[in-house]
């Protein structure tokens, strides 16, 4: 969980990755959505670049230089939730009139919601966490032929 937060635990880092998910691609429409300075915005992109979360690819307009867009990877994908439980707990924390937002589903309508589950489906609540520290698997133990 520490290097998670290490990545994305500023403010910065995150409203970026919000506004990656609601679809700003441009660098300059992501500074301007997230309310970072271009400085902080290029530092923050590059770190999630380079840890596999948003991929940067080319583009040019004709008779422009070449810029480049952002988009989530399949990695940042996971990060979703996070964001969706951070916007449902901003929405329960006194607001000022008129700066809600809401979430919903673009095929039916109904608001999104965070949850934990199991692999199977279940629901899960903090109370029904199980803890363990799990070893990684030696190089080489999967392959055919190995005695792991």
């Amino acid at each position: 969980m520490e290097r998670a937060l290490a990545l994305i635990g500023t403010r910065s880092a995150m409203t970026l990755l919000r506004e990656a998910f609601y679809g700003a691609t441009r660098f300059d429409d992501l500074v301007r959505r997230a309310g970072v300075t271009p400085a902080i915005g290029s530092q923050r992109l590059r770190e999630m670049v380079d840890n596999g979360l948003l991929k940067r690819e080319p583009y040019q307009k004709p008779g422009q230089r070449t810029r480049h867009a952002y988009t989530v990877t399949e990695f940042g994908l996971e990060i979703f939730p996070i964001i969706v439980a951070l916007a449902h707990l901003g929405d329960g924390l006194p607001s000022e009139p008129g700066k809600r937002i809401a979430l919903s589903h673009e095929g039916c309508g109904e608001p999104v919601a965070a949850e934990v589950r199991c692999a199977r489906g279940h629901v899960v609540t903090p109370a029904e966490i199980v803890v363990s520290v799990v070893e990684p698997a030696a190089p080489g133990a999967d392959l055919p032929g190995s005695d792991g």
